[in-house]
C-alpha cells in the first residue's frame, strides 16, 4: 500500500495534484472523508466536525488564527465566536482526525492531503511527505486563474488561509508547517503543471516504498 501526505498552500493546485496521484497510485485520495469519519466516531453532526477541521473553510486553524474573531467563547488566549456551544475540546477533534489518519494510511493506504499529516504520519514506514508551496505573488497569480476571481479577492483567501493552516499546526504539533525539514519532497507546483508534481510525487513515492 502506497501512502502520500501532502501539505499544499492555498494556490498550489492541492487539490489536483492529490487526486492525480491517488490515481496513478491506485489508492484513495483521502480529504473530504475524514471529518465524515471524525463526526460518525464522535456522534456529532458534520456541521460540527468541520468547525475544527484545518481544510474547511471556516475550520479551526481559522478560528485559532482570529479571522473569526467574536468575544463569546476563549480558547488558548484567542476569543472566538462558535456556532452554539462546543459539543466537544477542539482537542478531542484533532485526536480523533489524527485516528482515522493512522487507521486509513495502515488500512488502505492513501493520499492524504492537509491535517498536519506529515507530522501525524511521520513514523510510517514507507510513507512520502510532500510539500506543495510557491512565492505569495505566483500563489495568487494561480488560484485567481483556477478559482475564476480577482488576483485581489484570491489574496485575500490566500492570506487568511496561511494564518488559519500555520495557527493549526503550530498550536497542536508546536511545528511550522513550511519547515522543509518535515518533507521528503518539496516542489513549487505554480511553475510546474499538474501531471508533473503528480509524475514527480508517483516516482518518489515507488521509490521510497
Amino acid at each position: 500500500m502506497r501512502v502520500v501526505t501532502i501539505s499544499a498552500t492555498y494556490g498550489t493546485a492541492g487539490h489536483q495534484v492529490g487526486p492525480a496521484v491517488a490515481e496513478r497510485l491506485g489508492v484513495p485520495f483521502v480529504d473530504r472523508a475524514i471529518p465524515g469519519a471524525v463526526a460518525g466516531e464522535l456522534g456529532c453532526t458534520l456541521e460540527e466536525a468541520l468547525t475544527y477541521d484545518d481544510r474547511a473553510e471556516h475550520g479551526l486553524g481559522r478560528l485559532l488564527s482570529g479571522t473569526l474573531r467574536l468575544p463569546t467563547v476563549t480558547f488558548g488566549g484567542v476569543d472566538m465566536y462558535v456556532p452554539g456551544p462546543l459539543p466537544h475540546a477542539p482537542e478531542e477533534f484533532v485526536r480523533r482526525t489524527e485516528q482515522v489518519l493512522r487507521d486509513t494510511a495502515r488500512t488502505q493506504g492513501g493520499v492524504f492531503l492537509g491535517r498536519a499529516g506529515a507530522i501525524v504520519l511521520a513514523d510510517l514506514p514507507g510513507a512520502l511527505h510532500v510539500r506543495l508551496d510557491a512565492p505569495l505573488e505566483r500563489r495568487v497569480r494561480q488560484a485567481a486563474r483556477l478559482g475564476a476571481t480577482t488576483e485581489r479577492e484570491a489574496r485575500k483567501v490566500i492570506e487568511d488561509n496561511d494564518r488559519a493552516r500555520n495557527a493549526y499546526v503550530r498550536h497542536f504539533y508546536r511545528a511550522d508547517p513550511s519547515d522543509c525539514c518535515l518533507y521528503h519532497l518539496v516542489i513549487d507546483s505554480t511553475v510546474l503543471p499538474v501531471p508533473v508534481c503528480a509524475d514527480m510525487i508517483v516516482m518518489a513515492a515507488e521509490a521510497l516504498a
